[in-house]
């Protein structure tokens, strides 16, 4: 049985240390073990809508939690880092589905606030905190808020941000250790989002041709940086691109890997 409260104080130390915290996503037992070979990778994420993709589900929570639960157990199971779920909205009972988690091998996690009324998500990352202490470890929240994703196009950019802002630090006052803003690509909504939460208390997603580099999100004073679906869309680029490769009477790539 891996030592759980060593994991998560782990995963926190990775969090608040001076360089970012790179995550690429994982969605299956190969993938896991994978990235989790891979020089310079200390922590792993699940990515909830690539592990609902894999089996023919839709992503927000269409994928049964037990199948979800399933496939993120036998992916700690294949690694030894540290582990994040991400857990989604919490499918209707945030701390009994952190309860689950942890039972298999999850240390942190994701939980989107799906911009409902803010005493409501403050109340959902207490019960998160709360489970994970009745665990016996410091669960590593990376409490999300998603009024960046839900704003209206011509909404008023600097009032979301501000928004933004005043959902995580009150996430932040709950306990969480940093807080997640998928939507932030642009640099100065970045830098406002650092300057109102504060250094190393920003996650965010890198998203393909739009988000600045890593090193860049680490000068900016971002704590985590972590690529979502992404990293299964590229393997599914390459497979597409070799099958058309192989359609047209081509060959495989050349310098393909023994990965598996």
């Amino acid at each position: 049985m891996p030592d759980l409260a060593g994991q998560a104080r782990t995963l926190l130390d990775l969090h608040t240390a001076p360089d970012v915290l790179v995550l690429t996503n994982v969605w299956d037992v190969v993938s896991a073990r994978v990235v989790a070979a891979t020089p310079g990778v200390r922590a792993l994420a699940t990515a909830s809508h690539a592990i609902a993709a894999t089996f023919g589900y839709e992503d927000g929570e269409h994928i049964p939690l037990d199948l979800h639960l399933d496939m993120v157990g036998r992916i700690t199971a294949a690694v030894d880092l540290p582990v994040s779920m991400d857990m989604e909205a919490g499918y209707g009972d945030p701390g009994d589905t952190t309860r689950r988690a942890i039972e298999k091998g999850v240390v942190g996690g994701n939980l989107e606030d799906a911009a409902r009324p803010l005493d409501d998500a403050v109340t959902a990352v207490e019960a998160v905190l709360a489970a994970g202490r009745a665990a016996g470890i410091d669960f590593v929240l990376n409490a999300r808020t998603d009024v960046l994703l839900r704003a209206e196009p011509g909404a008023d950019r600097a009032a979301v941000v501000r928004e933004a802002v005043q959902r995580g630090r009150a996430y932040l006052d709950a306990g969480a250790p940093v807080v997640f803003v998928p939507g932030a690509v642009n640099r100065e909504e970045i830098a406002a989002l650092v300057d109102g939460l504060g250094r190393g208390r920003l996650s965010v997603i890198a998203v393909p041709g739009r988000s600045p580099s890593v090193r860049e999100l680490q000068e900016l004073g971002v704590a985590r940086v972590s690529t979502g679906p992404f990293p299964q869309r590229v393997a599914l680029t390459a497979l597409q691109d070799t099958a058309a490769e192989l359609a047209a009477g081509g060959v495989l790539p050349p310098g393909t890997r023994t990965l598996s």
